[in-house]
């Protein structure tokens, strides 16, 4: 396909991308938000934190997403002893040629499960500084591209569970969306319960088909960032940012990356949804998803239990919408 796809092409690939979702659903009930979540990240070059407690489902879903997608992926588990090189790849000596050779580490995939990335210390978390903003890894002076597309989704259990560390603003800043996965409702319980009893296995997604490619999946990022905005909507953007750092809840409100995240985000799903241009509503419906991980609240605030989706809930409902 050429940079520029006809409506033919465009609508084809949106077709494949609203698949994608179908195919999770064989194997994941109950997360249809995650799974968009992760496809609008996806589609806006972005990474995803998914945050839950165990048990709901958050590394199945990636391993089905991936497979619907027809990319490769590879999955890290994060522990207190991992080390960077054992993420990114390292230099090892070759005895035969008397050099060093560079072995690759998993984050050369296509989609990298960071399982339980805040088990691990801060220095290892950064390993992936790099690699998830420059989509490189370097090494020994040498700069070596990763895979395209390119896409980490970390998974995290709640802070306040035993053995965990937070992840550095650096880190969390790095991460187009921060997604949280629910306890499934009573029916998508029974459901999964069904599944089980008629022998489904979460190891087995031969079930899962892809239905898309990787060269699809570019032509399809190339599409949705094509998607018109007018200055009413980046001065509306510009409005929701500039309201954070006004709320006097919030200490560190929405950065101008924030902003371009935010736009990022509401291109992809305004093309998901077949609109030309973006609107308030597009931008309205990702800035929870793509600024809640990136507020600090003042503590005063944390103490009296406010939280950041309330923040941003409130900053919508205060800010102007252009007309």
């Amino acid at each position: 396909m050429t940079d520029e796809n006809s409506p033919a092409d465009d609508a084809a690939l949106r077709q494949a991308m609203h698949r994608v979702r179908t195919e999770v659903d064989k194997a994941v009930v109950g997360q249809a938000g995650t799974v968009t979540g992760l496809l609008v990240s996806l589609l806006a070059r972005g990474h995803v934190l998914l945050e839950g407690v165990p048990g709901v489902a958050k590394t199945l879903v990636v391993r089905s997403f991936a497979r619907a997608l027809g990319l490769d992926t590879k999955r890290v588990q994060f522990t207190p002893d991992l080390m960077p090189g054992d993420v990114t790849g390292s230099l090892v000596y070759d005895a035969r040629t008397g050099e060093f050779d560079f072995r690759a580490g998993p984050v050369f995939t296509h989609i990298l499960l960071a399982d339980e990335i805040n088990r691990t210390p801060p220095k290892t978390q950064a390993a992936l500084l790099e690699a998830m903003e420059e989509r490189q890894v370097s090494a020994d002076g040498v700069s070596r591209a990763l895979p395209d597309p390119f896409l980490v989704a970390a998974t995290q259990n709640p802070i306040e569970h035993e053995g965990t560390y937070s992840l550095p603003e650096a880190q969390l800043d790095r991460f187009l969306m921060k997604l949280v996965v629910g306890m499934p409702e009573r029916d998508a319980e029974v459901s999964v319960l069904r599944r089980h009893a008629q022998g489904f296995s979460p190891r087995d997604l031969t079930g899962v088909e892809a239905v898309i490619g990787a060269d699809e999946i570019r032509a399809a990022q190339r599409a949705a960032a094509r998607v018109d905005v007018t200055d009413d909507v980046l001065g509306y953007v510009v409005d929701l940012a500039r309201a954070t750092r006004q709320s006097p809840s919030v200490e560190l409100g929405a950065s101008p990356r924030a902003s371009t995240g935010l736009l990022a985000a509401a291109k992809a799903w305004a093309w998901l949804n077949a609109s030309t241009a973006v609107t308030p509503d597009h931008v309205q419906t990702m800035l929870v998803p793509v600024w809640r991980h990136r507020l600090q609240l003042r503590p005063d605030a944390q103490m009296e239990g406010v939280s950041a989706d309330a923040v941003l809930t409130s900053v919508v409902q205060q800010t102007r919408v252009p007309i």
